[in-house]
């Protein structure tokens, strides 16, 4: 079994490409073809073009032929997502010369501020190049085009968080939902390209944050997941850059608000309201976070805690901030706080210099944890990044050995992690429809684990209580009580 296929995923494959649609308004008079790739973030961001594009009189098509204007919002993290953008871009123009001539294509996200040059003089492949804190210039730039020009804004904000912008929630269920809480990262990890496509780290303020999870409860949602490239990080002393903190008065550092602190207060919106967050890095994660999440039984018991590596050596190659020890640390104390806390994980095989005894490092860590499930890549140069300048010394072949053991370990924890739910009860908040059958329903557990059983009278947003029967290593079966 394929590994990108277990649950929880935030790269989440089956969603790659889709064309997200809103309702359409009376209003409208201009359609929008809008396709998403890559991470949560990058959904979420699409979700707020929607909403300003939809104040222009846009509304969303599953037509491509009949838009007027096209946009894809790209993810520069994993090489494939980047190829598989550009065939993209190819077929959109492919349209637009043989089917709409006046058909716009554009480019949103980190992949636009990557590639701008490339996208508009070389390849000519765009009409329009927006980065992820320029959103707001949308109407602007389009507007450039429509008069003949190429249009181009990638610049990087210290304040932008588009916190007074309310999402258009596009091609959900109606019970879950995204709340960006913070952009950018100022780790500088060697290998990623984020601190350079989307800037540095600054957070969204908490009453925004608060009234928005408001809002969808009341709409009918019931679940949230806080998202950030770095959810760890959050930090409101008034506004701006992370970085700027050690400048804010001493008044407002003495009152600032951490991510434990915002938690905290997103957890009493409403005892019915899930919470959930993504992606936590593990040098920022404190106790504190732990202990708001045992001390709020809607908090969901599970933590994304990507790790890369099991080698110390590799993770200070890395710059994770962190090394083995203190990883172990980190989860002895979310086991010791929250018995019960599933936890999964990212990880890269064949990074610059890693050693066959580094390998077997990653592969014992994997055996001390247990994780419920992960996301595992083979390491593949991302240009302009510090470890791009380093010597990718495994082979393509090691590279893919090393990722099929990891795969294959992981697999066995997996089904572990499954069987030993057999039998149990929990809590499952109804997401939808099975994909195979229309007469069994599928939600989630507060570990994260995805569990189907018979439809009855059940509907989505209810939350019941499922006696787990059977599992294989990505599914719980069971029979609601």
């Amino acid at each position: 079994m394929n590994l990108e296929k277990l649950l929880g995923k935030e790269i989440d494959e089956s969603k790659q490409g889709d064309a997200l649609s809103i309702p359409t308004s009376d209003k409208s008079t201009k359609k929008m073809y809008l396709e998403s790739y890559g991470c949560q973030m990058n959904f979420s961001d699409s979700e707020i073009v929607a909403s300003i594009l939809t104040k222009e009189g846009f509304s969303t098509t599953q037509d491509i032929t009949e838009a007027d204007i096209v946009f894809v919002n790209t993810c520069s993290v994993r090489e494939k997502a980047e190829q598989t953008v550009r065939k993209r871009l190819e077929f959109y123009n492919s349209i637009k010369r043989d089917k709409n001539s006046k058909m716009l294509v554009g480019v949103l996200g980190c992949m636009a501020e990557r590639l701008k040059a490339k996208f508009l003089e070389e390849e000519k492949l765009v009409d329009i190049v927006v980065g992820p804190d320029a959103y707001r210039d949308l109407p602007n730039l389009i507007k450039e085009v429509e008069d003949g020009k190429k249009a181009i804004n990638v610049i990087l904000s210290l304040e932008e968080t588009y916190a007074d912008i309310n999402p258009v929630r596009l091609g959900g269920n109606g019970v879950t939902a995204f709340v960006s809480i913070t952009r950018g990262c100022d780790n500088m990890c060697t290998f990623c390209v984020v601190p350079f496509t989307r800037g540095r780290e600054r957070s969204r303020d908490p009453e925004s944050i608060l009234k928005e999870c408001n809002d969808l409860f009341n709409d009918g949602y019931r679940e949230i997941t806080l998202l950030g490239q770095n959810v760890d990080s959050y930090l409101w002393y008034g506004g701006g850059a992370k970085k700027d903190f050690k400048k804010a008065t001493n008044e407002n550092q003495e009152n600032c608000i951490k991510f434990s602190d915002l938690l905290d207060r997103v957890a009493k919106v409403n005892p019915l309201l899930r919470i959930r967050f993504s992606t936590s890095n593990p040098q920022d994660m404190g106790i504190d976070v732990i202990d708001v999440m045992a001390k709020h039984n809607n908090i969901c018991n599970y933590i994304h805690l990507p790790v890369q590596s099991g080698s110390s050596r590799l993770l200070e190659v890395m710059k994770r901030g962190y090394d083995r020890a203190k990883y172990i640390t980190l989860i002895d104390n979310i086991k010791q706080r929250i018995p019960d806390c599933t936890i999964s994980m990212d990880m890269i095989s064949g990074f610059c210099t890693e050693t066959k005894e580094d390998h077997q490092e990653t592969l014992s860590l994997m055996d001390y944890v247990e994780y419920a499930f992960g996301y595992m890549y083979k390491y593949s140069v991302r240009p302009n990044t510090p470890a791009a300048r380093f010597e990718d010394d495994v082979t393509p072949k090691e590279k893919q050995r090393r990722l099929a053991e990891i795969i294959e370990k992981q697999q066995q924890h997996s089904l572990k992690n499954m069987k030993a739910k057999v039998g149990k009860t929990y809590e499952v908040l109804v997401e939808g429809f099975s994909k195979k059958s229309n007469n069994h329903l599928y939600g989630r557990t507060t570990h994260n684990a995805s569990v189907i059983f018979e439809k009855g009278t059940h509907k989505l947003g209810d939350y019941i209580m499922v006696k787990i029967d059977d599992c294989t290593s990505a599914t719980l079966k069971g029979t609601v009580l």
